[in-house]
């Protein structure tokens, strides 16, 4: 069972010791493997892989390698990406559930990894559409204008995984997906005027599915306790899970999974959830930013 303090590092069931539990519990059961096979070849007990494959307790490095070795899997990018995860879950474990990391494509990675895992999300935007809700025009206009993908070429295949990111809202387990957005990121014209209509008329559409829900905060709701900055919560399915507060500035990002830090998000998202227009209301200030340009 994970610890009853979810702010105790290692014996916390995280989700990217989850996920890298997983897939190695995947490659055991695919080759009809058991427990007691991966415990001979790590010369640990079979609870400690047990624990391993629950997320339960970090990984080494010369583990993983050894359970890939068992398993049969020698492609180096996915050995690799393996060791990546198992790296990143022990440094998260060692910062007590806060994480702090350099913007580059890893750190996207790994928002997605636990972003095609969670159940739920809440986000407040106050410059941006939230991603899952962009249009391919509004990423590529946000794309001309960043330093990171000065190439042009290097920027189709960052709005070709956007999109297939937005698959996360529909199909067998589609992603609940709460949004709350500062009236001001509807009215900044990203890719001029045409690209926003088109993305206001997205956003209207995308707020009528049933497990999407949209919310504007208007200029004349005044001071708010989210003015720091947006921030997401990402929450997830398994007993004892936590959730995962994320936030990003121009040159890292910082991400915090444990019980009392995550309690201070999910008070300023009921109070800017409760400052904000009822989804209605929001869709109807929507359209009238879209017809007013």
């Amino acid at each position: 069972m994970p610890s009853r303090n979810p702010d105790r590092g290692v014996s916390v069931s995280t989700v990217l010791g989850r996920r890298l539990g997983s897939e190695l519990l995947g490659m055991r059961e695919a080759l009809g493997l058991r427990q007691v096979h991966a415990a001979e070849a790590l010369t640990a007990s079979v609870a400690k892989v047990a624990k391993m494959e629950r997320g339960q307790v970090p990984m080494r490095d010369p583990d993983v390698r050894a359970l890939c070795h068992l398993y049969g899997e020698s492609d180096p990018e996915v050995v690799e990406r393996l060791l990546g995860l198992a790296r990143l879950d022990r440094e998260r474990r060692r910062a007590r559930g806060w994480w702090r990391q350099g913007l580059d494509v890893g750190g996207l990675g790994e928002y997605i990894a636990m972003e095609d895992a969670a159940t739920q999300i809440r986000t407040w935007q106050t410059a941006l559409v939230p991603g899952l809700l962009q249009t391919a025009d509004y990423v590529r206009a946000m794309c001309v204008v960043s330093e990171t993908w000065k190439d042009p070429d290097e920027i189709e295949p960052v709005v070709s995984v956007r999109m297939k990111r937005q698959a996360r809202l529909s199909g067998e387990r589609p992603l609940r997906f709460h949004a709350v957005i500062s009236e001001g990121a509807l009215r900044q014209q990203v890719g001029g005027p045409d690209v926003m209509r088109a993305q206001l008329a997205h956003l209207v559409n995308m707020a009528e599915m049933p497990n999407v829900h949209v919310q504007v905060l208007p200029y004349r709701a005044g001071a708010h306790p989210c003015m720091s900055g947006a921030f997401s919560i990402l929450s997830f399915a398994e007993p004892g899970a936590v959730d995962v507060a994320y936030t990003e500035s121009i040159a890292s990002a910082v991400w915090v999974e444990s019980a009392n830090g995550n309690a201070i998000y999910d008070r300023s998202f009921d109070r800017i959830a409760r400052m904000s227009l009822a989804p209605r209301d929001s869709v109807e200030l929507i359209h009238d930013i879209g017809k007013g340009m």
